[in-house]
């Protein structure tokens, strides 16, 4: 039984579209899981600006991965991260009390790329939301990987199908890489209240609907949460325990407005550490002035 339909949102971040997902209107969350981009697919020439670069930029009480299908990004982050993102790893960046990071596309800059994947953002629960930041890479080959009846699964977070990923998550929680044969059939764990599937390519059906790339399904409590591929399919499924209300302002996410506040008042005096490995580009908060250059 499906509770929602999510269509994603067309979003220009400045030199290519991204489809949004989370947060919506009617569903801010998915279990922890608060902010859901589908990125391209993109082809980038060989020569494209900076401009196209997400710079440094903070968060707070959260954690983030970028999954690619296709391309590379290189991630430097506040807490001495220097590591480029390739299909099927996980990077996984805690924020906890605050972090600064900035993701470059310096291999499209050298050579052209095209770059094709999934930005999430999990809301950390309230106990630690302000836990020491930190960073942790995970190779293909350390995420468990299933086979069966036409369904390869790559579980990138959390624990499902008698599997643990070896990514340290704060709360329950599942995160999928599926692949579906025509025909085939996927069903979502049962032991999570909140589940969601995302078609990246492909078209599937769920209680009787058919569903096509770009669309979230989001589940019902309780009930069953199966998938059908009609066409050879690619999806992400998501979801967990609920968290708890989130106030999300830019790039911050905290169970408290006034802990927003006084993240956006640092980033604003220049108390968040930018990033190692990184020049010292800064981002003014959105809808205020750029600081001056400093003085030669």
């Amino acid at each position: 039984m499906l509770d929602l339909v999510i269509d994603q949102r067309r979003r220009d971040l400045g030199g290519f579209e991204v489809g949004r997902v989370l947060p919506f209107a009617q569903r801010r969350m998915v279990g922890p899981f608060i902010f859901f981009d589908h990125l391209g697919p993109v082809t980038l020439p060989p020569g494209i600006p900076r401009s196209v670069d997400v710079r440094p930029h903070p968060h707070i009480g959260l954690a983030t991965v970028t999954y690619l299908f296709d391309g590379e990004i290189m991630h430097r982050d506040s807490v001495g991260s220097e590591a480029p993102i390739h299909p099927g790893e996980v990077n996984w960046m805690v924020a906890g009390r605050g972090v600064t990071h900035s993701e470059r596309f310096e291999k499209a800059r050298a050579r052209g790329d095209t770059i094709h994947g999934i930005q999430s953002w999990i809301a950390l629960p309230a106990e630690q939301e302000e836990c020491a930041p930190g960073f942790a890479h995970h190779g293909r080959e350390a995420l468990p990987t299933l086979q069966e009846d036409g369904v390869w699964t790559r579980l990138l977070a959390g624990e499902s199908f008698g599997a643990k990923s070896p990514v340290k998550s704060y709360s329950p929680l599942f995160y999928l890489h599926w692949v579906l044969a025509a025909g085939a059939q996927a069903q979502l764990p049962a032991e999570y209240s909140e589940r969601a599937a995302y078609i990246v390519s492909g078209r599937v059906e769920a209680a009787g609907q058919v569903f096509n790339p770009g669309q979230m399904i989001v589940f019902a409590r309780g009930g069953h949460a199966v998938v059908r591929a009609t066409t050879p399919a690619v999806m992400m499924a998501l979801g967990g325990e609920p968290v708890g209300e989130r106030f999300i302002d830019w790039n911050f996410v905290s169970s408290a407005k006034a802990r927003i506040e006084q993240a956006k008042a640092d980033w604003r005096a220049g108390r968040m550490q930018l990033p190692d490995f990184d020049n010292q580009e800064f981002v003014p908060l959105p809808g205020e002035p750029a600081p001056p250059p400093p003085p030669l």
